[in-house]
């Protein structure tokens, strides 16, 4: 068992563990920490406690010093050096007629870089820019091409169920996301509609894709010839969280359509047959490029592990 305190660098970043040495640190706390980019201020968002070692990637790097009155003023220094640097770099990129939209600036704390997070469309060379922007600050520029769901969670907005966005409230991570989850969730096939502010399939087709998943295994498909208590008949409709299946079976005559729990169903013949309905057809161009878009923004993400 180790004493680690957790860090955040960013409101909505990835939480670090450090070495607190013989500091008691409360929550909320800002701290001076060392990374493998230099000093860095973050705030500690765990206090004190005791984590098992395998749960902690090594060499533990060491928190220096609670932040005092110098490095507080220093990081709003650097806050300020930012919006001066968003506008020169915005003037540059002009001047040098790039095609890439400037996103953030961030100044490391320990002055030893400068960073500039860009969106672009495909490969942009900067390298004149590069050159300009190190004549002006001196010091070591560093150009970061970000992918449209960084550059969305940075400005910020609300999504279409009228709250916050995920990406600027909670959601740390992009995990991958695919039409498939949005069609084993029996969701509108059209991208319009499964599709963010940041152009891209929505996050929160992610949060219940396990469960559909899973029980998707067990229940048998549209099409399925099944048993039900009322002899057998063919599956028309899943309510899939439910567990319930509707079923069309013979009444005399007739052919009608039961509902029966999950429990109740026999399965005779289903050949796991994956759906394609009309929307898919009438859409597939688009979702094939939202599918191809998702690979590489993946490529493109950011990589904050370098702490």
């Amino acid at each position: 068992m180790k004493n680690i305190i957790g860090v955040r660098f960013k409101k909505l970043g990835k939480i670090y563990f450090f070495n607190p040495k013989n500091l008691k640190v409360k929550k909320g706390v800002k701290v001076i920490v060392e990374t493998a980019q230099g000093e860095e201020y973050g705030e500690v968002v765990i206090p004190n406690r005791f984590v098992e070692d395998e749960k902690i990637i090594a060499p533990l790097k060491k928190v220096i010093r609670i932040a005092n009155g110098r490095d507080h003023k220093h990081f709003e220094e650097c806050r300020r050096k930012e919006k001066e640097a968003f506008k020169t770099c915005q003037k540059k990129i002009k001047e040098h007629g790039l095609a890439m939209t400037l996103t953030d600036v961030e100044y490391k704390f320990d002055d030893s870089k400068i960073l500039f997070y860009f969106t672009a469309d495909g490969r942009i060379d900067f390298r004149e820019l590069v050159k300009d922007l190190a004549a002006i600050y001196k010091t070591r520029i560093e150009l970061r091409q970000i992918g449209v769901r960084d550059e969305v969670k940075r400005i910020g907005g609300n999504g279409v169920c009228g709250r916050e966005l995920c990406c600027c409230t909670f959601l740390r991570d992009f995990e991958a996301v695919s039409i498939k989850m949005a069609k084993e969730q029996n969701l509108s096939l059209n991208p319009s509609k499964i599709s963010g502010n940041c152009g891209r399939l929505m996050c929160c087709l992610k949060y219940e894709s396990g469960v559909y998943e899973e029980k998707l295994e067990r229940l048998p498909s549209i099409g399925a010839i099944v048993k039900t208590p009322d002899g057998e008949g063919e599956v028309d409709n899943i309510e899939t969280l439910r567990e319930i299946i509707r079923v069309k079976v013979k009444d005399g005559d007739n052919i009608v359509s039961k509902k029966y729990p999950a429990s109740e169903i026999t399965i005779i013949k289903d050949n796991k047959a994956e759906k394609v309905d009309e929307e898919e057809i009438e859409h597939k161009q688009e979702l094939e490029e939202l599918e191809k878009l998702e690979q590489e923004d993946k490529k493109m993400e950011t990589n904050e592990d370098e702490f």
